[in-house]
């Protein structure tokens, strides 16, 4: 006889990403797996949310407790409903030899988060993992997002109030209050952290940004742009950091990013690195602030 090594390629490498979508609102991505082998493949795809198997009861470090950068969870925030926050259409069947099988992908949250998370599993002959696809994705309540620095508050949904009749007027849990606004309107922080790498010799500037978005709704009537500004731009130029676009407007669907870079003044005290804070204000529907901290350090190569 001869054995034959069932084989399949998927279009897909890596993690899928949704993006971000409006709270309530859906999105659809496709993947395509092809059959490679001459072998007719059984097919079945396995969301870990819904695994009978998942050990729920496992005693970890709560998710609020860690940054974002250090979470390690494959599974994030689930919706409020109870209803699946990713999906996946068709979800079992047989793949022909040479044939290839798309299959829809459905991201679909329920209320603001930024942590949503899953995995799906493509699985042969109900028992072979043939491919894992790590997927994520982000739901705001407003039609703009700020993302990279380090979030230096606590996740939303880990302190949030749900209890009835919960005021509506109070500040986000983990959000202060922004100056800038009128009425006065929740300000989160970011740290922004610029590392000078010193080789000794001629080295590249330290850089990093900021990506900002305005989001398309169909239940958003109005076309109205988004506006950004960054104010403190003189106390980061005396610092030595160099700003491109501290304010500007953005189109819905449209993206920009926000660049800085720093290259270490002749005079810097390395034991006192320069640290700004600058407030980011995005005016939409809504006006949202971000308090940016800017930190600046040489280090060693």
């Amino acid at each position: 006889g001869h054995g034959v090594v069932p084989g399949t390629v998927c279009s897909v490498e890596g993690v899928l990403d949704m993006g971000y979508v409006m709270a309530g609102e859906k999105v659809t991505c496709t993947v395509r797996v092809q059959n490679t082998s001459s072998l007719t493949l059984p097919y079945s795809l396995q969301l870990d949310s819904l695994s009978p198997t998942r050990d729920r009861d496992r005693q970890e470090i709560p998710a609020f407790l860690t940054s974002s950068v250090q979470r390690t969870e494959v599974v994030g925030t689930q919706n409020y409903s109870g209803l699946s926050v990713f999906s996946v259409f068709p979800t079992e069947g047989e793949l022909e030899p040479g044939k290839s099988q798309e299959f829809l992908v459905t991201f679909s949250p329920d209320h603001e988060s930024l942590y949503y998370s899953d995995r799906l599993r493509v699985v042969l002959f109900g028992k072979q993992t043939a491919h894992e696809i790590p997927l994520k994705g982000a739901a705001r309540e407003h039609p703009m997002f700020v993302e990279g620095g380090v979030p230096l508050d606590v996740p939303v949904e880990s302190l949030a109030v749900t209890a009835p009749g919960a005021s509506q007027e109070a500040p986000r849990a983990g959000w202060s209050v922004c100056p800038c606004a009128e009425p006065q309107e929740p300000v989160k922080s970011l740290l922004l952290l610029l590392e000078y790498v010193d080789g000794g010799g001629p080295a590249e500037p330290a850089r990093a940004e900021l990506r900002l978005g305005a989001l398309e709704s169909p239940l958003l009537a109005a076309k109205k742009a988004v506006e950004f500004s960054l104010d403190s731009v003189p106390e980061l130029e005396r610092a030595g950091m160099e700003l491109e676009v501290p304010k500007g407007a953005l189109d819905r669907g449209q993206e920009r990013r926000v660049r800085v870079s720093w290259v270490p003044p002749r005079d810097l005290q390395v034991s006192d690195p320069p640290l700004v804070t600058a407030l980011l204000t995005l005016k939409g529907d809504t006006t949202e602030c971000y308090r940016v901290l800017f930190m600046a350090r040489v280090v060693s190569a």
